[in-house]
C-alpha cells in the first residue's frame, strides 16, 4: 500500500509515528512523509545546540536532523508542503504557548507566512499535489485536536482531512487512546528504532534510552511505540485500508 504521513514540523514524525513508519516500511508498504513546516520556532535543548535557538541556523539544523530520523526509520520519500511540485510558498511554524497543562494554543506573536494563518485553500491545494504525487491511498495525520492543540497540527488535520476527500482517497487519524473505531498497534518491540530515531532530533529533545524522553521546555514522557489510527467516515477508503494493514501485539 503507497501510504503518506503529514506532519507539521520535524520531529513529529517521529515522537507521534516513528514505530508505525518504522513497522509499515518493514512491512513492505511504500511510506512518504510530507513536513509542513521546517520548525523555525522551535525550543532548543539547553547546552552545546543553544547557539541556534532563535536563528536562522536552526532551520537548517532541523532539517538535517530530520533527515537522518528517517534513514533510521526507512523513509526515503521525503518533501516540505508548497516544494515542488506543490506551488513553491514556504510555510513556517507558527509557534505556540501553553495555555494550560498538556494543551497548547497560538502563539501571541505569530509571524508572518506562519502556517496558522496561511489560507486553507492553499494548504489543501499543496497537500493534493503531493498525494497525487506520491500516488498514496492512505492519507495519516493528527486528530481534530491536532494531539495537544498546537495550532499547527490542527491546521494539518483539517487540510489533509479535506485534500484526502477532494483526492478520494482514504484519511486516518492518529490517536493514542484505544477506543470505539480505533485501530490498535502495539508496538513495543520497536522502542529502540524509535529512540535511535529520536536522537537525531537532539536540538528539540534528549532521548535517555530508556523509553523517557524530554523535551527542549523540560517536559517528560515516555516514548511512543504504541498508537491508534481512526478512519475518518468522510472518507470511505479509509477503514478497509486500515484494517488492511492489520497488525496485533
Amino acid at each position: 500500500m503507497r501510504i503518506t504521513f503529514i506532519h507539521a514540523h520535524p520531529d513529529d514524525e517521529t515522537l507521534a509515528t516513528g514505530a508505525l513508519i518504522a513497522w509499515l516500511v518493514a512491512s513492505g508498504h511504500e511510506v512518504s512523509l510530507l513536513t509542513a513546516t521546517r520548525g523555525e520556532r522551535g525550543e532548543v535543548v539547553p547546552g552545546p545546540l543553544s547557539h541556534l535557538a532563535d536563528t536562522q541556523k536552526l532551520e537548517a539544523h532541523r532539517e538535517r536532523e530530520l533527515a537522518g530520523a528517517l534513514r533510521v526509520l526507512g523513509v526515503s520519500r521525503h518533501g516540505f508542503l508548497g516544494d515542488a511540485p506543490g506551488s513553491g510558498r514556504r510555510y513556517r511554524d507558527s509557534g505556540m504557548r501553553w495555555v494550560r497543562e498538556g494543551v497548547a494554543g497560538p502563539a501571541k506573536d505569530v509571524e508572518p507566512g506562519a502556517l496558522c494563518t496561511a489560507d486553507p485553500g492553499d494548504i489543501v491545494a499543496d497537500l493534493e499535489s503531493w498525494i497525487h504525487h506520491v500516488a498514496a491511498e492512505l492519507v495519516i495525520s493528527y486528530d481534530k485536536d491536532g494531539g495537544y492543540g498546537h495550532p499547527d497540527h490542527v491546521r494539518i488535520h483539517h487540510a489533509s482531512l479535506a485534500a484526502a476527500q477532494r483526492t478520494g482517497k482514504g484519511f486516518a487519524a492518529v490517536v493514542h487512546d484505544p477506543g470505539d473505531g480505533v485501530r490498535w498497534f502495539n508496538l513495543r518491540d520497536l522502542q529502540p528504532t524509535v529512540e535511535e530515531a529520536l536522537r537525531h532530533h537532539a536540538s528539540q529533545l534528549t532521548a535517555h534510552g530508556d523509553g523517557t524522553l524530554t523535551h527542549s521546555g523540560g517536559q517528560s514522557e515516555a516514548v511512543t511505540t504504541s498508537v491508534g489510527l481512526l478512519p475518518a467516515p468522510e472518507t470511505p477508503p479509509a477503514a478497509g485500508l486500515v484494517d488492511s494493514l492489520a497488525v496485533t501485539g
